[in-house]
């Protein structure tokens, strides 16, 4: 029994590192100038080395490749560092380190950019892109909760965290770091988002506002 193991064990370390040298030819298309127009299995499959059923059988579609390359770069970005953020006793201070998350993780990787880009040529990468961006809201909806509680109307909240959400999306980063420096563009999203949460407090007008 013991060489089947030792044969099942080296079938699996090369089953990881094709999908390893996979994920990287991947990733590295989408950082190219062709970004999302030149990425197919076949590219990915002859960037790597392997062919295009090793891709597929790994992956199943464009779209697993897709969402696949999404979570390397998602770890490699930083924003497993989140639930450490979201821990932090004070709502405003997790606040601003959410958003030093997000602006280092749209900022640090030309395929991001490229990733948001396939939503507009690949609706079913679209869908599973949209359905990651929730977790963002719901992130911005759980800070605005802590912030607001339950005394601030339900439609101010939703607002807030509406609003929260869009400033920290990839799109919103892109434009305002036309003709800014990284720390500028995330400086001037830290005070929007914290002018957004300033809108719940009691005195505010918004706060009032159930309409």
């Amino acid at each position: 029994m013991a060489p089947r193991r030792y044969s099942s064990t080296v079938r699996a370390a090369a089953a990881a590192e094709k999908r390893a040298r996979v994920l990287d030819a991947a990733a590295a298309l989408l950082r190219e100038d062709a970004g999302i127009s030149g990425f197919s299995l076949e590219a990915v499959a002859g960037a790597a080395g392997v062919t295009r059923l090793t891709v597929y059988n790994q992956f199943g579609s464009r779209r697993g490749l897709l969402e696949a390359v999404f979570d390397e770069v998602a770890i490699s970005g930083g924003l497993t560092r989140i639930p450490d953020a979201m821990a932090l006793a004070d709502a405003r201070v997790a606040l601003d380190r959410l958003v030093d998350i997000f602006c280092d993780f749209w900022n640090g990787d030309p395929a991001i950019g490229n990733l948001h880009g396939a939503m507009a040529i690949d609706p079913e990468f679209a869908q599973a892109l949209t359905e990651r961006n929730e977790r963002r809201r719901k992130i911005f909806n759980a800070i605005v909760r802590r912030v607001a509680g339950k005394s601030v109307p339900l439609r101010a909240r939703q607002d807030a965290a509406d609003l929260i959400f869009t400033l920290t999306s990839c799109a919103t980063f892109t434009m305002l770091r036309q003709g800014r420096s990284a720390e500028r563009t995330r400086a001037l999203v830290k005070a929007a988002c914290n002018s957004a949460l300033d809108t719940l407090q009691p005195s505010s007008p918004v706060s009032g506002n159930n309409r």
